[in-house]
This record gives structure tokens, C-alpha cells and sequence, in this order.
């Protein structure tokens, strides 16, 4: 395992239990079908281990991080309320509860869970920009503005917090402001599709359709398969007609 031979430690692990049903060797299981990306094979492993030692936070935090990876957010939702249940004061377990709860769209239990999260870790960065993201998906950029502001105050300047005050600026109708934001991704990060299609669609709406064009262009080089039914060369001529019809199939602001 510790090698990378993967496909002969599980061969070795699977005869080994087969001598004897140890609890360890059912971890270092897992860990290799995890490695695999056979989810299903891993899942079973951190079943069997869950099953054996109930209380084993850590193990069910595993188990629902691999359930998040199958989209599985009814396992994650048990193995995480479990969790929190036996650790009250574990921030990771509300988040990854968050997590569970976003999955099936329950937006206002994602909040609760992402409130309950920072209040037992007042410095969960992570925490604030999932709440304020989901908060913006329910059009609540008031709240989604105050987590974006501890942000910015307190943690170092990172492209998701940047972008995510970008969009809650164009949801707000300050255009201006918006772009200076996507700027400031865009110098962070120069391979930011989402930064250049909505900065795009920005310019777009403000009559600046040259530098729609020129974002545009950039998004189609980055990524040409992103908007394949979006026919024809951006040039100057027709250039109004071209960019509406490729921002028409993008969602302008990702939400």
C-alpha cells in the first residue's frame, strides 16, 4: 500500500481478513479503495468499521466525506447528525452536515448547520464562504455581504471570496463594482472561466460589447467545449448578435 501497489494490497488485505477479522485491516482497506476511487468498495469498509465502533467520531466524519463524493446526502446526513450528536462541539461535522443538507437542497438547514459551525469555531473561514455562498443562492446578500466582509477583514485574499463578492455586487445591481472584484480574481487567478464569462456578461449588459468580445474569446480558449452550441467566430462584425446568443446559455452569475 505505502508503495502504491495497490491491486495486491487489496489482495493482501482481503486474505488477511479472510484469516482474521480485524478492524484494522478493514481500515487500511478502505483507505486503498479510497486511493482506487472505488467509492462503493470504500463505503462498505467504513460500514463494517462505523458498525464496530459506533462512538468513533472521525470514522463516521470519513464515512461522510465519502458519501459527499457519491452524492449519497441521505448516509451523509445520518453519519453527520451521529457525529455531531457524540462531538457537539465539532465544527468539521456541521459543516460536512451543511454540506449533506445543500446536497438535497435544503438551503435553510445548510444555514443553521454553517451558524452552528462558526459559533463553535469562530475562525471557520471555510464555513463563512459556504453560508455566504448558499446565502446568495437564496438571494439574501445583506447576510451573504456581512460573511463576505469577515472575509475579506480576516482571512488572506483568496479568488472563491473575491468571486463570491463579485456576484453578490451584480446581484446588487453595482456593475462597477463587480468587475473590479472580477479584476482582482482574474489577477489571482488568469485560468478563471467563471471570472471572464460573468465579468463578460457584465460588460455585455453595460454597452461595452468590445469587451464582452474579448471575454468571451478568452472563456471559448480556456475552456472550447464550455459553450460548443454557441456558433460562428467572434469578430467585430455581428458582435452584439454572437455574444447575447453566448451568454444566453451561460448563467451569468454561476448560481
Amino acid at each position: 500500500m505505502k508503495i502504491g501497489q495497490a491491486d495486491y494490497a487489496v489482495r493482501c488485505f482481503i486474505e488477511a481478513l479472510k484469516l482474521h477479522d480485524d478492524l484494522e485491516v478493514h481500515d487500511y482497506l478502505s483507505q486503498v479503495y479510497l486511493r482506487q476511487g472505488e467509492l462503493d468498495d470504500a463505503m462498505d469498509e467504513l460500514r463494517t468499521l462505523t458498525a464496530a465502533e459506533p462512538d468513533n467520531v472521525q470514522l463516521l466524519l470519513r464515512l461522510a466525506q465519502v458519501a459527499y463524493m457519491q452524492e449519497d446526502y441521505s448516509t451523509m446526513v445520518e453519519a453527520c447528525d451521529q457525529a455531531t450528536k457524540k462531538e457537539p462541539e465539532n465544527a468539521q461535522a456541521y459543516y460536512l452536515y451543511a454540506q449533506a443538507m445543500q446536497g438535497q437542497q435544503n438551503m435553510v438547514g445548510a444555514v443553521a448547520m454553517l451558524t452552528k459551525a462558526i459559533s463553535v469555531q469562530p475562525d471557520y473561514g471555510a464555513a463563512y464562504l459556504m453560508r455566504a455562498d448558499v446565502l446568495l443562492k437564496m438571494g439574501d446578500a445583506d447576510n451573504a455581504d456581512a460573511d463576505a466582509q469577515w472575509l475579506l477583514a480576516n482571512m488572506e485574499p483568496h479568488e472563491d471570496t473575491l468571486l463570491l463578492k463579485a456576484r453578490l455586487e451584480a446581484l446588487r445591481g453595482n456593475a462597477d463594482e463587480a468587475i473590479n472584484y472580477y479584476n482582482k480574481v482574474i489577477e489571482l487567478n488568469p485560468f478563471s472561466i467563471e471570472s471572464f464569462r460573468e465579468r463578460g456578461q457584465l460588460k455585455f449588459n453595460m454597452g461595452d460589447k468590445a469587451g464582452a468580445e474579448q471575454d468571451m474569446q478568452t472563456v471559448l480558449e480556456l475552456d472550447p467545449q464550455q459553450l460548443a452550441d454557441v456558433s460562428g467566430e467572434y469578430s467585430a462584425e455581428g458582435i452584439e448578435q454572437r455574444v447575447k446568443q453566448a451568454y444566453s446559455v451561460a448563467n451569468p452569475l454561476g448560481l
